[in-house]
């Protein structure tokens, strides 16, 4: 079992063309995801061909416009490369064409732009992830993203994360320690992005396939006291945490747009405290990520 993709997972690169576009592409049709199209306005007509697991050449028509992909290629979910300024455009056109999730990597979107699209998704049926962020994987079935693909194993421990590199710390760690991952989902850390903490918790609490899960956040926001409130209501299994920048000092950005902590809210303590409260144990650094979850099972 996993949560949000899997093999019947079927997607489109919008942005196949551009250099991180199809280097990404390439990597995710290596690792066996179903990429049945890309979209580049005027690049229609176009063939991408990249290597399947097996080394056999796979080639993946390029439309115009996400609507054909969905159409003609039967795709259902989107993963965006496209330049900051046309990003909440794409995931816009990604949502109007149908697709049932959007996996944003982009960058750097205005914060206006994703207000836009923040308002967008309350009337859709479309999940967002990201954007600013690593993606998704279910280990074995679909990477839709940027992660490394060879330090995931299948397995039942959910993953999400804030931190690109903390989510890849984590699963490392649980790797090594023979503990494989249902899925695992990088939310990003811009301060308007898609799903949350408690949208990927609800998710991991009712998948059979997912024993625990194991939460990254860092400074900035409220969305880790709100998980932690949500998880002392409602999680049946397992959670161990961990909370980036104990370290930063208040009013500095850290790493990610909304990593900032402001009126003396969004602090790491403040933070760490409401997820002990929930019960959460909370790793003491990210060297201890995976040992931390391990006790918990």
């Amino acid at each position: 079992m996993s949560v949000l993709v899997g093999k019947e997972t079927k997607v489109v690169f919008q942005g196949i063309t551009g250099s991180a576009g199809s280097f990404h592409a390439s990597q995710c049709i290596a690792y066996g995801t179903d990429v049945v199209a890309g979209c580049t306005p005027n690049r229609g007509g176009e063939i991408f061909e990249a290597k399947g697991p097996s080394g056999d050449t796979v080639r993946v028509p390029v439309f115009d416009t996400v609507a054909e992909a969905v159409q003609k290629a039967g795709a259902n979910t989107s993963c965006i490369f496209v330049p900051p300024l046309g990003a909440a455009d794409a995931i816009l056109e990604a949502m109007d064409a149908g697709c049932e999730l959007i996996v944003c990597i982009t960058e750097g979107i205005p914060v206006m732009d994703m207000i836009r699209v923040r308002r967008a998704l309350e009337t859709s049926k479309a999940k967002l992830i990201g954007p600013n962020c690593p993606g998704i994987i279910t280990p074995g079935a679909c990477k839709i993203g940027i992660m490394p693909g060879h330090i995931h194993k299948p397995g039942r421990i959910g993953v999400v994360s804030k931190s690109g590199t903390l989510t890849y710390e984590a699963v490392g760690q649980l790797t090594a320690l023979g503990l494989g991952q249902s899925t695992c989902i990088g939310i990003g850390g811009d301060p308007v992005a898609g799903l949350d903490f408690i949208d990927c918790l609800k998710l991991f609490n009712e998948d059979p396939g997912t024993d625990a899960v194991i939460m990254m956040g860092e400074i900035g926001g409220n969305a880790e006291i709100l998980a932690a409130e949500w998880i002392q209501k409602n999680m049946k299994k397992p959670v161990a945490g961990f909370i980036a920048g104990r370290t930063a000092p208040p009013g500095k950005r850290m790493g990610h747009a909304g990593a900032i902590i402001s009126g003396g809210k969004g602090t790491a303590a403040e933070k760490i405290a409401a997820l002990e409260k929930a019960g959460v144990k909370v790793a003491p650094t990210p060297a201890e990520l995976g040992v931390t979850l391990k006790s918990l099972l």
